[in-house]
């Protein structure tokens, strides 16, 4: 994508004012010299990196993408230790709700992302879609270690909780707040959908 060697540190600093005039303009407003503007660059410096404004942007969207499917990626390792609902819980909030904001609303404005982006990374192995595998997976795993009720549904609780984080995130509420709101919902589906977490 990048039309030669970027320099990290401006990647990730114009990477990061897309998502500030995101989360505060919405993605109608995205233009280079809206980005370059928020990161307090000269606008030529985001077309030395890139060959274009949709370049950019599927950069955004592939960086952005991998963070939170690595974020997630761990996590059927962890099934047997500490508490199910934490290990659920730090998985699923371990991207900034800005971050998942962003890239929900830029990839709602620019329907050809995820192509670009599943082409990078392959298929349901980026964003939401891998975190959901992920906790399929680790459900899966802690419900034949007794750690779960034996008729819970793995895939569908998965799938629950993906769904409920995107829509508190969409909300645009404060971190404080999709946090206390998502770890509620873990507990709730886990005790009664999921016929409880068995103590250990």
């Amino acid at each position: 994508m990048p039309r030669g060697v970027a320099i990290p540190e401006v990647r990730q600093q114009l990477f990061a004012a897309v998502e500030q005039v995101v989360v505060r303009d919405g993605p109608g407003k995205l233009s280079g010299r809206a980005i370059t503007g928020e990161a307090g660059v000269a606008t030529g410096l985001l077309y030395a990196h890139f060959t274009d404004f949709d370049d950019f942007l599927a950069a955004y969207a592939v960086d952005r993408s991998f963070l939170i499917s690595a974020a997630a990626a761990t996590l059927p390792e962890r099934a047997g230790t500490g508490s199910v609902t934490a290990n659920l819980g730090d998985a699923l909030l371990s991207t900034p709700p800005t971050t998942l904001l962003t890239l929900t609303r830029l990839i709602a404005s620019r329907p050809r992302l995820p192509g670009l982006v599943r082409a990078v990374l392959g298929d349901r192995t980026a964003g939401l879609d891998a975190v959901e595998k992920a906790v399929a997976a680790y459900l899966t795993e802690e419900r034949r270690l007794g750690r779960l009720a034996a008729a819970a549904d793995p895939a569908a609780l998965a799938l629950a909780l993906v769904g409920v984080l995107q829509r508190v995130t969409l909300t645009g509420a404060p971190e404080a707040e999709v946090r206390a709101r998502v770890e509620s919902v873990i507990t709730t589906l886990l005790t009664s959908l999921g016929g409880g977490v068995q103590p250990r």
